[in-house]
């Protein structure tokens, strides 16, 4: 007896195997009729049969010598024949208490002589059998002519997994394409209805796809946009930065940004955002681009509009640091007597004249060579007056810290503070004096700077505090929350502060 098969559960995975044969098919029939023919003639026997057993039937899936397709499966002989090793052989059916009463027996066809193969799925599932039946009694078939059921009951199961298998790959390249077509599908119906231009490109950079948006903007078929010819509606000054933007993507298989102007159906240009992303294969090789295009006009005019009230704002605001400069010195004028405490507040409003405009709003050609965003681009700024070329006599070691015009004004009152008192009575007021500056931004939560005074002459602390060092205290304590530490030393003062990060910028 077959293995494994005779239980409740393996019957029913059995009868699935079955299932999955593809017996429907007239190629699998013909094939299976020669093979029940050929078992017949060669056992001169008037009957050959290829038998599957399916829940309640028998069927014939290959026939010779009757026109009977199917009987019950409760009649069936080849229903104990497919669970036996070999060849089962009925000699008398009426003298064997198993069949005796069967009406295939008592009855039409009157089958005597039965003779069935085991049939065995490539899992060792039993299906059926490929059988011999003769109506009249006579010897069984010879041992060569058992052999010679064999291998046409092991060629009938080699043509069956043959034909299921090419079944199976039928049935997963119709799968295959069913669920690209519907992925296609959502893919298209996606693109079409979010609002940006969506397109694709090879992994050479030649456009592939262009959605609906994209085709109703220029105006033209999807066609007039494959391969290059989308740079038609390029802006011709746009082109450069283009090709550099998508060689640096090309280059480093990573995501590709550009901004660019795109010509409309109505012959106008518009600003474009435009952002790819790279698919790659298993072997991690760029094999085609997505992206989108996206309409930045309007906020890219808002912007422009701003960045030019902002300037004007900033223009305006410094010619007020100039008005309030030349007041003070007309009011010197009227008033000698004041000019030290006037020249000091004349400075640092000068000073903050610089700082505003060190953190205000640049162009490209306005803006300073050093980055107009961090200290140590302000101090440049700020120290130039104390020195001929910078680094002269003022040292900036340390750290690039980023600021913003909330942190800017208050650092350029200490720094300026700080410097005038050194070019007074400090290192700055001699020849082989200098002045280093370190910022550290080493701490997470902390930004320390340190000014430190070398080669002047001996200084002492002040018997109380003037109104230089109230600036001081109030820029860095109170408007920057920080700490100041003072260390009056004999080779010069050495100033510390300590800033909360989160103040510098925002």
């Amino acid at each position: 007896m077959s293995e494994g098969w005779s239980s409740r559960g393996a019957e029913a995975r059995r009868r699935a195997i079955v299932a999955s044969y593809a017996v429907e098919r007239e190629d699998v029939t013909a094939h299976l009729d020669r093979l029940a023919r050929l078992a017949a003639t060669i056992c001169n026997a008037p009957i050959g049969l290829v038998s599957l057993i399916e829940t309640d039937r028998q069927r014939f899936i290959g026939r010779s010598g009757t026109d009977l397709a199917e009987t019950p499966r409760e009649y069936a002989f080849c229903d104990y024949a497919m669970h036996l090793q070999d060849c089962m052989i009925v000699a008398d059916a009426r003298g064997d208490a198993r069949f005796q009463d069967n009406p295939l027996v008592t009855g039409a066809p009157g089958i005597r002589l039965y003779v069935g193969q085991p049939l065995r799925s490539s899992e060792g599932a039993p299906l059926g059998t490929l059988c011999i039946i003769d109506t009249t009694t006579r010897p069984p078939p010879t041992a060569e002519q058992q052999d010679a059921l064999r291998t046409l009951a092991d060629s009938a199961m080699a043509l069956l997994e043959r034909w299921r298998a090419d079944t199976h790959n039928r049935t997963q390249e119709a799968q295959s394409r069913n669920t690209i077509h519907e992925l296609e599908q959502r893919f298209h119906v996606l693109s079409d209805v979010i609002p940006h231009m969506v397109w694709s490109t090879l992994a050479s950079g030649r456009v592939d796809y262009v959605n609906r948006l994209w085709c109703e903007f220029t105006g033209g078929p999807p066609e007039e946009s494959y391969g290059e010819r989308w740079m038609q509606f390029l802006h011709p000054d746009d082109v450069a930065d283009v090709d550099k933007a998508w060689v640096e993507a090309v280059d480093s298989s990573g995501a590709y940004e550009a901004e660019y102007r795109l010509r409309g159906a109505d012959g106008e240009y518009r600003w474009m955002l435009a952002r790819g992303t790279p698919m790659l294969d298993q072997g991690g090789k760029v094999y085609r681009w997505i992206g989108t295009c996206t309409d930045i006009h309007e906020q890219k005019a808002a912007s422009e509009q701003s960045e030019l009230l902002t300037r004007e704002l900033s223009h305006r605001i410094k010619n007020i640091f100039a008005v309030i400069s030349g007041l003070i010195a007309l009011s010197l004028r009227r008033h000698p007597e004041l000019k030290t405490l006037g020249g000091d507040l004349q400075q640092r409003v000068l000073a903050l004249g610089r700082a505003h405009d060190f953190v205000r709003p640049h162009s490209e050609h306005s803006r300073p060579y050093q980055s107009h965003s961090s200290i140590g681009g302000m101090l440049d700024s700020l120290m130039s007056a104390y020195q001929a070329n910078p680094g002269d006599r003022i040292i900036v070691r340390g750290d690039e810290v980023r600021i913003d015009d909330r942190s800017a004004t208050p650092l350029a009152l200490f720094f300026h503070e700080l410097a005038t008192n050194a070019a007074k009575y400090g290192a700055l007021s001699v020849g082989e004096g200098h002045v280093e500056i370190e910022i550290d931004a080493s701490a997470p939560d902390c930004i320390a700077l340190t000014w430190t005074e070398i080669g002047g002459p001996p200084v002492l602390p002040p018997s109380e505090p003037g109104f230089g060092a109230s600036l001081v205290e109030m820029s860095i304590t109170r408007q920057l929350g920080g700490t100041l530490d003072y260390d009056w030393r004999k080779q010069g003062l050495c100033v510390r502060a300590r800033i909360p990060a989160e103040m510098m910028a925002r």
